[in-house]
């Protein structure tokens, strides 16, 4: 499936040494892996078989030939489907699809990896909360508001907090009753990592939007929304990843939305309605 050189590229940087070596070579040489066997490759990256096995295992694979497929499957998909990163000298249509492609595939790959358990369990807890804070910095603080936008169209008590001071206040008062949705895509934004930590503390359910694999984010999350994305167009800022961010937010509020539909129909209709004599 695709997005599976992605996963490998988001957990890297917490794999043991051998595994680091089996990932590293996965990502550079990703053709050459289905022509090679376990033993072969293990030598290749100067480790052992039972490495391999255990990077398979920590990958969440069935094994070494569960491992190939997937990866041979995802070289031919990005073959096909991604054209390369952008160049100084593309012109805008190559841009155009090279932006929108690299989009798109964000929300594929983080398709084929969200676990839909947590998926439900994050939109059960914000249907029951008293209170939902959002908090996110620099381009997750957009995720936030945008999250915050759309709950309180149904009447959802819930604010985005994008200041870190804000954020600390914001979560000391939490209760058992609230939840606290922390958005950061490197799982590393000490800000939204402390918040997320004294929500917990308070009792508050913490629910994190990040990209896969374990980070510090991750720790201080009950509930844990993984996403997928390349962000190697730019390195100056969120392009892909905001939108696979944006489109889990999209994927929550669309749940509740129809499972309260009957309750929640008459804030759609009053929000819009309040909004609407602002249009020309």
């Amino acid at each position: 499936m695709p997005g599976d050189l992605e996963k490998i590229h988001a957990v890297i940087n917490n794999l043991k040494p051998s595994e680091k070596k089996i990932a590293d070579f996965i990502l550079k040489n990703p053709q050459e892996i289905s022509e090679l066997s376990i033993s072969e490759l293990a030598q290749k990256c100067r480790t052992s078989e039972a490495s391999v096995v255990r990077f398979c295992r920590t990958l969440g694979y069935k094994g070494y030939q569960d491992l190939k497929i997937k990866i041979s499957s995802d070289v031919v998909f990005k073959t096909r489907k991604i054209q390369g990163v952008v160049n100084i000298d593309d012109d805008a249509k190559t841009i155009i699809a090279k932006i929108s492609k690299n989009n798109m595939q964000a929300i594929e790959s983080t398709m084929d990896i969200i676990n839909l358990r947590e998926v439900e369990r994050a939109a059960e807890a914000i249907l029951r909360a008293a209170k939902v804070d959002f908090y996110g910095v620099g381009a997750s603080a957009f995720v936030a508001q945008d999250a915050m936008h759309k709950f309180m169209r149904i009447n959802k008590a819930c604010t985005a907090y994008l200041d870190s001071h804000m954020q600390l206040a914001s979560a000391a008062n939490l209760t058992k009753d609230d939840v606290a949705v922390g958005i950061s895509y490197s799982g590393q934004t000490a800000d939204t990592v402390d918040a997320l930590r004294l929500a917990k503390n308070a009792g508050a359910t913490t629910i994190c939007i990040t990209r896969f694999g374990n980070s510090p984010i991750t720790e201080v999350s009950d509930i844990k929304l993984f996403v997928i994305a390349n962000e190697a167009v730019f390195r100056s800022g969120a392009m892909a990843s905001r939108i696979a961010q944006l489109n889990v937010i999209d994927i929550l509020f669309s749940i509740i939305a129809c499972r309260k539909y009957d309750d929640i129909v008459k804030y759609l209709e009053k929000t819009s309605e309040a909004v609407s004599i602002r249009k020309y």
